[in-house]
């Protein structure tokens, strides 16, 4: 794992540290935050004299910051302190539709573009008087539409494209859809993390008879856009790896898009072998299940299906039947967007934390320090692996 320790800070920091956790994103804020506490109290004393440390050392880093509505669904930023010469960091979840507000007089559920507009009053609310602001959204606004292959629009290029309009310095996501989108804003920085550590880390502390060799485990992709996921993994654990394909009917649109007809395999073997499915999301469920499916029918002996977000936008029923009926083992997905408190149930369910990882990239961006070995987990995933393997040895 790595630890705070294992890093040089050497730099001075940038401002002193800001975190803005925008409605939605509150528990992960308050994670992250007591992460850095405790981090700095620990070392704070030793530039406790020294002026350019001022505020280094602090009971809370969160920055209270609101954005009320209006009785006709109009909204404002207000930040009740000051920010100026702040690094300021915005963690903003734009998947938590959990949250409502009323619309003269009737509910509505926040969507993706209500949480968008809130992020932006927040930068607006700001008014250029930060020394640096880092806008952290793990689920990147509309990475779904990141290119165009008719006459549509390019709304992702357009929302990074926005922000650094507005004075954003740097944008870090997670697993984004497809990563190119960040050709949009060249000259700024942009960053896409993928939690593969974490999901190793999660399977080996719920599974203590995994074989983690190419004989008993393979990586899987379930279709090609997802396929460098599973080439990482797989070399990074020395497997096979295998993928799916999507053969679609081109002659039909079904709701913006060609239908799927079937899923097709390429790869070797799966017959008695443990497999990961990965994936950057989970929306409805069909495709991953369908490729569970599959692959039970191809004798693969379990199955572990490991995605960054976990939208389930069509209820978990199909997911619970799936694992009744053994066609799927576990569900792996990380806590960057909003979980309901049924899926934290789900016998089969595994969330990943990623509240410490985080406040280790917002500790070390302060410093101005590099992020590169904490965006490749590498060593990190061999050394959890080999405590696994000589621990179950012993056993």
């Amino acid at each position: 794992m790595l630890r705070r320790n294992d890093r040089i800070l050497e730099n001075i920091p940038i401002g002193a540290l800001g975190i803005i956790a925008l409605d939605g994103c509150k528990e992960m804020g308050s994670r992250v935050n007591d992460y850095i506490v405790k981090w700095r109290q620990e070392e704070g004393h030793v530039y406790k004299d020294d002026v350019v440390y001022n505020g280094y050392e602090r009971d809370t880093y969160l920055i209270d910051a609101k954005v009320p509505r209006f009785g006709s669904g109009e909204a404002k930023g207000i930040i009740n302190e000051s920010v100026r010469g702040k690094d300021i960091y915005l963690m903003v979840d734009v998947c938590n539709y959990s949250l409502t507000y009323s619309l003269t007089g009737h509910i509505n559920h926040m969507s993706p573009d209500d949480h968008y507009q809130n992020l932006k009053r927040v930068i607006a609310a700001i008014g250029g008087k930060a020394r640096r602001i880092n806008v952290i959204m793990p689920f990147l606004y509309e990475s779904r539409q990141h290119k165009r292959s008719s006459r549509e629009s390019l709304d992702c290029a357009l929302a990074l494209q926005e922000l650094v309009r507005m004075g954003v310095d740097n944008i870090i996501t997670f697993d984004a859809h497809d990563p190119r989108v960040q050709n949009a804003i060249p000259l700024n920085g942009f960053e896409t993390v993928r939690p593969t550590y974490q999901f190793v880390k999660g399977l080996l502390r719920r599974f203590d008879d995994l074989q983690i060799d190419s004989d008993h485990m393979m990586a899987i992709s379930p279709d090609e856009g997802a396929t460098g996921r599973a080439v990482y993994l797989a070399n990074v654990l020395n497997l096979d790896m295998g993928m799916f394909y999507k053969r679609r009917d081109y002659t039909k649109i079904v709701e913006g898009r060609n239908p799927i007809v079937a899923h097709e395999f390429l790869g070797s073997s799966v017959e008695g072998k443990d497999v990961i499915i990965l994936d950057d999301m989970i929306s409805s469920g069909d495709s991953i299940l369908d490729v569970a499916r599959q692959l039970k029918q191809r004798k693969a002996r379990r199955i572990f299906a490991a995605a960054t977000f976990g939208l389930f936008t069509n209820g978990l029923d199909k997911f619970d039947k799936a694992y009744e009926e053994g066609s799927i083992d576990a569900i792996l997905t990380t806590n960057l967007i909003y979980q309901t408190p049924e899926l934290l149930k789900r016998p089969y369910y595994i969330n990943c934390d990623m509240s410490k990882y985080i406040a280790l990239m917002i500790d070390t961006l302060n410093h101005d320090g590099s992020i590169s070995s904490i965006l490749n987990p590498v060593d990190r995933i061999h050394h959890v692996v080999n405590e696994y393997t000589v621990t179950n040895d012993k056993l």
